[in-house]
Parts: C-alpha cells; structure tokens; sequence
C-alpha cells in the first residue's frame, strides 16, 4: 500500500476557545482525520466513538479540565491507549510533572509554534503506530493468526462497557471442533494444525462487520464477540458458523456427523446494565456449547442471559 493509501490518521483537538482549535485545525486538515471537542464531556464522548490516535487537550478549560479528562481516559480500559499532548499556558516544571503524572505523553505551551507541533504529533503518532502494531502481534494466535483469549479477555469487559453506554446488546458465541482428539489421532498433530487453521479462517470470513472479533480460545475452541447482537442475531451467526464449516466438507473418518469436519456452537446474547457481570455471558455461552454437544453436536444453542 503506497503512503498515500494510507488511512488518515485521528486526531482530536480539544479547546474551548473556537480560535485555538481553528489554528490547530489549519495545521492538520489537509493530512489527517481531524475531530473537535470545546468541552471536556465531548472530548471523552469523541474518544469512546471515534477512537483517536492523538488528542491535543487544552488544559484549562470550564467545568471538566484537561487533567480530569485525562484522569477519565486513563481509568477507562477503552481509552488508556489513547496518548494525551496537554496544551497549556503554563511552562512550569511544577505543571508538566503533574501532567506527565496524570499519563500525558508531552506538553506544547502556547502560543505554540507550528513547526514544532508538527513534529511532535508526527512523533507520537509514530509512536502510537508502533505500539498498536506490537500490541496486535502479542494478541495473535501464532497458530491460526487469528486473535488470541488474550485478547479476547481484553475486549470482552471493553465491549460490555460500550454496550452499556450505548444501551445496545452483546452476543458471545463458543465454537468447538467436534471430536477433534479423534482426529488428531487418525491424521496426526500436523493435520490438526492444517484442520484448526483451515476452521479458524472459516469463521473468521462469516463474521461480516468490523466490529465482530473472532479469537482462537484454547485448544480447538474458538469465541467470537459480536457487538450490538441480540439472541435473533446471535442465532443466525451462530447457524451460519456450523453451516459454513460443513461446508468445507473436510474428511474425518473417525466421525460419526457425515465423516466430515464440524463444529457445535452454543451461544449467549444480552443487554449490559451497570453492575453487570461480562462473566455471566461466556458462562451461559459455555453451558449452551454443553448442551449443544449433549444434543449431538455439529448445531448451534443460543439463549439470552
């Protein structure tokens, strides 16, 4: 992909006075995705939805200063990645500590020089690059390359908060490979690996929409987190993920479901409320699996909590 391909990167300037974020704005418009916020209420609103990759936070502002802001954003496992560049007035070492202290990554003091806040965003957006692409490759599975249950345990309480938020419904989906030892025994280990790979990129295609995440769990379990689902959305990924890997028609001799490859889904939906246990879910999602194994396996269960 050539630089100019590239997706913009995000940027939110936060300010409440219209005439320094129009400066900033100038400065950035014409390279990257630029977001506005003049207060700190809106600033936090724009990072849960729009997931910045830099937010330049003034400092003084009314009501909600910068440093709650950053005190918000630090407490919040959806926006602690987010690196912070306080601007402010104040040059102090006393008022840099504290902000370095609160989690910001630099300080620009105004009146700002362009050139230089310039070069400081493109650092710390360099730097952001780099940790989301180590980040990412600690979260994959060596095997399949799909994400790992690291990750999955990550996003699991993140995506419970949003759908609280947002008063929408979270589905968690179990996919286990049907007699799976038996295989592993008649073909042997690296023709498991080959089938798991082979599975992990067949449910990983039936999931559509960005948002959906599909991890390898464990051994030859897999979860996937579907976001804004309810129990009738649930239902019909869950049908979709048996059906599709049916469809591969991989040969397992040793199995008495058609002598081919299957899996068994068992799956849970609900509508996160405040003191709401993510737990919960992937336990009901779990007995669901059971059940659907108990049932004969190679089918989905599914069942709100």
């Amino acid at each position: 992909m050539s630089q100019a391909n590239l997706p913009k990167r995000r940027l939110l300037l936060v300010d409440d006075q219209p005439i320094n974020i129009q400066a900033l704005h100038q400065l950035f418009a014409a390279d990257h995705q630029v977001f506005m916020a003049t207060s700190g209420a809106q600033a936090l609103k724009v990072c849960a939805e729009m997931q910045p990759d830099l937010v330049l936070l003034d400092v003084q502002m009314p009501g909600m200063d910068g440093h709650e802001v950053c005190r918000r954003m630090q407490a919040d496992p959806a926006l602690r990645d987010i690196p912070v560049i306080f601007v402010t007035a104040h040059s102090e070492a006393e008022a840099e500590t504290q902000g370095l202290a609160l989690g910001a990554v630099d300080f620009i003091s105004k009146p700002f020089n362009p050139a230089v806040v310039r070069a400081r965003v493109k650092t710390h957006l360099t730097l952001k690059a780099q940790s989301d692409l180590l980040r990412q490759l600690a979260y994959l599975d060596g095997l399949t390359g799909v994400y790992n249950r690291r990750h999955f345990d990550t996003q699991l309480p993140i995506e419970y908060q949003r759908c609280i938020r947002s008063g929408g419904s979270l589905a968690v989906l179990l996919v286990d490979v049907d007699h799976f030892k038996r295989y592993n025994d008649c073909y042997g280990h690296l023709a498991g690996d080959d089938c798991l790979r082979r599975v992990a990129q067949t449910l990983a295609q039936t999931l559509r929409r960005p948002g959906d995440l599909m991890c390898r769990y464990g051994g030859e379990e897999f979860v996937c987190l579907l976001p804004d689902t309810d129990l009738a959305g649930a239902v019909t990924v869950a049908e979709s993920l048996v059906s599709r890997v049916s469809a591969l028609a991989l040969p397992h001799a040793q199995s008495e479901l058609g002598q081919i490859v299957s899996v068994s889904v068992g799956g849970a939906a609900s509508h996160p409320v405040p003191g709401g246990e993510p737990a919960l879910l992937l336990s009901s999602a779990d007995q669901q699996l059971y059940a659907a194994k108990q049932a004969g396996r190679a089918r989905a269960l599914c069942c709100e909590c």
